[in-house]
């Protein structure tokens, strides 16, 4: 009887790992190249989501914003993210610049700005400081350093404004403010602080006795054309040099009137100024400032418009205010020689700055005559000013002035 090998169980166990072993093989064949495919699309996937990222920043940085569809996807996900709700308060963003100096000229509308400067650091938050500091321009290299630390040690954004003739904040290693000024016709602003001296104005008659209580009767009653014919000292030089050292610096060869004080306050307007305007043309300043310093002067101009601000201007008026004869003028114009060129450089500079902002200046030197200016300057109104100072804002000295 002849036996059936294939249908033996000895035949069935010697072939069934063989079996095994081909059905092993298609598994492990069959899972590689699903590995394989799958490799391939996850790679092809990364490369296209790497792609996509790099076009979509490239689209950001030239159309300056964002893709619609990345807005539409973040407004559908929600504004917040665990992080924003989780992470700590982001650091305040700074305005640029941060540091502002205003070393504000004597007699030059300092009052107007800082009682504007009031409102608008409650309006704006920042922080104003202005020092009671009114007589002491100059110092020495100690109390300058000693100030400048206090000053960048303010917390930002700060504007700081004092009387203080220019300090250069890098010679000494400090980060250098922004600076910005006023200034004004330098006659106009001789004859403003002559008279408020000797008569104060409006706002009390005997101001001016408190505030120069040594001031003997003949002196406080001196014709004003025998101070400058018969070249008393508070009308020559140096007490006639007055606004370029605010610009020159705390040098002492910036006190010297003459042409390195002048050059050297001229190139410090062209790097460290970011505005010096004329009081003659106080709207347009606050207008330009409002545009450089929107973070510090939004708004300045509504407020200096507004009735009840107007109010104020009202007894800032210097009593028994006339103005000098023309030989007088004349002689005065001379002596400030070097004040007037650096004042018609300023406002070169300021109608320049006007023009590139957009500005068209409608300032032109009207030619009044000598008899009409007398009568206008005795009524026209005045900027407030600091206690110790007063303005009066004339038109342009320029037109009546009889050049010699």
């Amino acid at each position: 009887m002849m036996k059936n090998f294939s249908s033996s169980p000895l035949h069935s166990n010697n072939q069934t790992p063989n079996h095994i072993r081909e059905r092993n093989n298609r598994k492990y064949s069959l899972l590689s190249t699903v590995l394989l495919r799958f490799s391939l699309r996850g790679y092809g996937f990364c490369m296209a989501t790497l792609f996509l990222f790099c076009f979509g920043s490239l689209f950001y940085q030239l159309n300056g914003a964002p893709p619609k569809i990345l807005l539409d996807i973040r407004q559908y996900l929600g504004e917040s993210t665990y992080l924003d709700d989780h992470r700590p308060p982001a650091p305040r963003v700074l305005p640029f610049p941060s540091q502002v100096v205003y070393n504000r000229v004597g007699k030059c509308g300092s009052r107007t700005v800082v009682i504007l400067l009031r409102l608008l650091a409650e309006k704006n938050q920042f922080n104003l400081v202005s020092a009671d500091i009114h007589n002491k321009t100059r110092l020495t290299k100690h109390e300058q350093v000693d100030l400048m630390k206090n000053i960048s040690n303010f917390p930002q954004p700060f504007l700081y404004t004092r009387h203080v003739h220019f300090l250069n904040f890098t010679r000494f290693k400090l980060e250098q403010p922004v600076y910005i000024n006023i200034i004004r016709d330098p006659i106009s602003r001789f004859l403003s602080n002559y008279f408020f001296r000797r008569f104060g104005d409006w706002r009390g008659e005997q101001n001016h006795l408190i505030r120069t209580p040594g001031m003997k009767d003949d002196e406080r009653y001196l014709d004003i054309n025998v101070c400058i014919l018969e070249n008393y000292p508070e009308c020559s030089n140096p007490r006639v040099f007055y606004i370029i050292p605010y610009f020159c610096g705390q040098h002492p060869q910036c006190r010297e009137p003459g042409v390195w004080a002048l050059e050297r306050a001229k190139q410090n307007v062209l790097e460290n100024y970011l505005l010096v305007g004329i009081l003659e043309e106080l709207e347009d300043v606050l207008l330009l400032l409002e545009r450089l310093l929107p973070h510090y002067f939004s708004g300045v101009l509504n407020i200096y418009k507004s009735p009840d601000y107007r109010k104020l201007g009202n007894m800032t008026g210097t009593v028994r205010k006339h103005m000098p004869s023309l030989e007088a003028l004349q002689v005065l114009y001379h002596r400030m020689r070097y004040e007037y060129e650096f004042y018609n450089f300023i406002r070169e500079q300021f109608h320049l700055m006007k023009k590139k902002i957009g500005l068209k200046s409608v300032s032109q030197p009207p030619a009044y005559s000598p008899d009409f200016l007398r009568e206008l300057a005795l009524r026209t109104p005045e900027p407030l000013e600091e206690d110790e100072e007063l303005d009066t804002e004339l038109d342009d000295a320029n037109a009546w002035l009889v050049h010699p």
